[in-house]
């Protein structure tokens, strides 16, 4: 492959890079308008000037398109500076400061303004840069001090990232540092040796994917937070909706318990206790907790319930493998789903087993009963709410699962799957 045609390929990869960036700035939803504006105006500028770099390949040293080599070299110059005063309002933006205010703002934007009359000035003589009779680009003696005034914003720009560095997100910061340098460095060695084309779409590459990473983490920042605050908000809802019951029902059994066997009263009373602990601070929670602290919450509602329906309630511990997290309110309400869709007076009575155990994917729970059971289904869209609020949150909390199959010989398992990573 000859070197003009890897720089026409490189420039259509860009061109298609930077379409793809640029639609995707444009759709995604969710962004503040401010942000939206400021990342499709970069792009977009990006793209003209990659689109203009292909045209000067198309019509560099062909005489009879001396005309269209100038408006393009113009027009090429003229876009690789506009991101400039652009990125500095962004800048500032994000530090929360007032461009009209900002002395740096006013200050590359006066930059700018004297970089672009030079820059028309140059259409109109021959000292900054001329044309050979064979379309031939060649750079004067006063070409340096053209373009002084872009390269001074470029390092106003790097420095005020640089003295900004504790106002901004550590992402930001990597970001802009990656936005800066690379198209700095390729535009100034484009400068010093000319015929560097590949060397500047490179840089303008790499400045624009650091620019859409910021994008994408956002994004993906905002979704997760909103997954969660989903998530937590449904987990309230459904221990609020359950608690009304199960409190009348507890209480009742304390009641006459309290006639019929008092120790027995104190230890339900213990229980109802505990319970009502860790649902309160279930909800409060954000984060994953120990699963002991899960198990105690699991043993005082079990407790409880065995109270209620006495011997047509069986339950089997065997949780030697306690040494890991997961998100709150996942084992206890797995067990009164059980409860609720497996328990039948006029059957068997009902046996839950709860088991844990370390496999080479990582920390298993699995709830097991012989009940009546129900659908078995692994659509979200299908499954109970109580369930399917477990596998959000197991899913975002700590990238765990939840499988839930038939249990031979009638009944349910539902298996809970935690990553190593959470041990």
């Amino acid at each position: 492959m000859s070197l003009e045609n890897f720089y026409f390929f490189l420039c259509g990869a860009v061109i298609t890079l930077t379409v793809l960036i640029l639609w995707i700035s444009v759709i995604l939803p969710g962004m503040n308008e401010w942000n939206k504006r400021f990342f499709v105006t970069l792009f977009a500028v990006f793209l003209l000037c990659m689109i203009s770099m292909s045209v000067e390949l198309l019509t560099y040293g062909d005489p009879n398109m001396m005309l269209a080599e100038k408006i393009t070299v113009y027009f090429e110059y003229l876009l690789l500076s506009i991101p400039m005063p652009i990125f500095t309002a962004y800048l500032l933006h994000t530090c929360d400061e007032d461009r009209r205010k900002s002395f740096l703002f006013r200050s590359v934007v006066v930059l700018w303004i004297i970089y672009f009359i030079l820059l028309t000035t140059a259409q109109f003589t021959t000292i900054f840069y001329h044309f050979t009779p064979d379309n031939r680009y060649i750079r004067d003696s006063w070409h340096s001090l053209m373009i002084a005034p872009a390269f001074a914003v470029m390092f106003i720009n790097l420095a005020s990232v640089i003295q900004r560095r504790d106002k901004l997100p550590g992402k930001y910061y990597v970001a802009f540092l990656i936005h800066l340098l690379p198209l700095q460095i390729a535009l100034f060695v484009h400068n010093m040796i000319g015929e560097s084309l590949a060397l500047v779409s490179l840089g303008m590459s790499v400045s624009m994917l650091s620019m859409f990473v910021i994008i994408l983490y956002d994004q993906i920042e905002q979704y997760v937070g909103q997954q969660r605050e989903i998530a937590n908000q449904r987990a309230s809802i459904m221990v609020l909706q359950m608690r009304p019951h199960f409190i009348y029902n507890a209480m009742m059994s304390i009641y006459y318990l309290c006639a019929q066997n008092p120790k027995k009263a104190q230890e339900v009373t213990l229980d109802f206790t505990t319970y009502l602990r860790k649902n309160f601070t279930a909800i409060a929670s954000e984060d994953t907790i120990p699963f002991s602290d899960e198990l105690e919450h699991t043993r005082a509602y079990l407790a409880i319930e065995q109270v209620q329906f006495e011997d047509s309630l069986l339950v089997e511990y065997d949780t030697p493998h306690k040494n890991f997290r997961l998100p709150p309110l996942t084992l206890q309400p797995v067990v009164e789903n059980a409860i609720k869709h497996g328990m039948d007076p006029e059957h068997a009575p009902l046996c839950i087993s709860i088991q844990t155990r370390q496999t080479d994917s990582g920390n298993e729970i699995v709830v097991a009963d012989n009940g009546s059971g129900f659908e078995f289904d692994d659509d979200d869209s299908k499954m109970h709410t109580a369930l399917k609020n477990i596998r959000q949150r197991l899913e975002m909390m700590c990238g765990g699962k939840m499988t839930i199959s038939p249990r031979e010989g009638g009944g349910t398992i539902v298996t809970v799957t935690i990553p190593e990573s959470q041990v």
